[in-house]
């Protein structure tokens, strides 16, 4: 069992995080204030809650989000963000709990071990976490106080971005419809060879989508002109691609299989 339930109040880990952040308190914005709203304390008066998030360093660089979850053992994770680095799991990662009393359980299991390295837990900032995802997707706007959706940057933006990053023969897919299938994958990169049977559709551990696949090229050139089929639709979905490698898709496969 994962913590306690697994994942808090029905969250998708690693994915939707804009539904997380319009539905959960500790989320909300406000163009009006500039930024967290606190909750009403009792009597009325307003009581400061800070973001319920840890930073996480020194983890194995073999890592997943269900080896995170095991760490924190009995507490309610609603997110788990793994930092990459040029494509490379980066051996740090953020943590949402559901709660702040949470946050303060979680940072009693400080220096203790992950296999066989010790994992730091320190108390960070929201917008340390924000800058985190906003990296992760490569997607500037995302997280404004007054965020009602964007449309997606612009092609020269996307690629004077992306060009920049190193490319192996994977590509991941961010956004795709929860009940997307392989033929469909292989359809939206009809122009471009891939090998079909290294097509991999991420799940959770109980067996749910997660809006993300890999999907290898036969060559990294081949890949890297995939990436014209950036921010072109599924169905009514936008897919967004990024750079992958093989030790990430391997660490999503691993989780699915979990």
């Amino acid at each position: 069992m994962l913590g306690s339930g697994g994942v808090s109040d029905g969250y998708e880990v690693g994915s939707k995080r804009q539904r997380m952040m319009e539905s959960n308190p500790y989320f909300a914005v406000s163009s009006s204030t500039g930024g967290f709203q606190p909750y009403i304390g009792y009597g009325g008066g307003f009581q400061p809650s800070p973001f319920p998030v840890v930073r996480l360093r020194g983890l194995p660089f073999n890592c997943t989000d269900i080896d995170i979850f095991k760490f924190f053992a009995g507490l309610d994770i609603v997110d788990v963000l793994l930092v990459n680095k040029s494509g490379r799991f980066s051996g740090e990662a953020f943590v949402v709990f559901a709660g702040s009393m949470q946050v303060e359980l979680a940072l009693h299991r400080d220096r203790q071990n992950m296999g066989r390295r010790y994992v730091e837990v320190f108390r960070c900032k929201r917008q340390d976490y924000y800058n985190a995802v906003a990296a992760e997707v490569n997607y500037e706007g995302i997280y404004d106080n007054d965020y009602h959706g964007s449309p997606p940057p612009s092609r020269s933006k996307r690629f004077s971005d992306k060009d920049q990053m190193e490319y192996s023969e994977i590509l991941k897919m961010r956004g795709l419809p929860f009940s997307v299938k392989k033929s469909q994958i292989v359809d939206f990169f009809g122009d471009y060879k891939l090998i079909e049977e290294r097509i991999h559709i991420a799940c959770r551990p109980d067996g749910k989508a997660t809006g993300e696949a890999y999907v290898e090229f036969i060559s990294a050139e081949e890949a890297k002109r995939a990436m014209g089929k950036d921010k072109m639709t599924i169905g009514s979905r936008y897919v967004e691609l990024f750079p992958s490698t093989q030790d990430e898709a391997r660490r999503a496969e691993s989780r699915s299989r979990q």
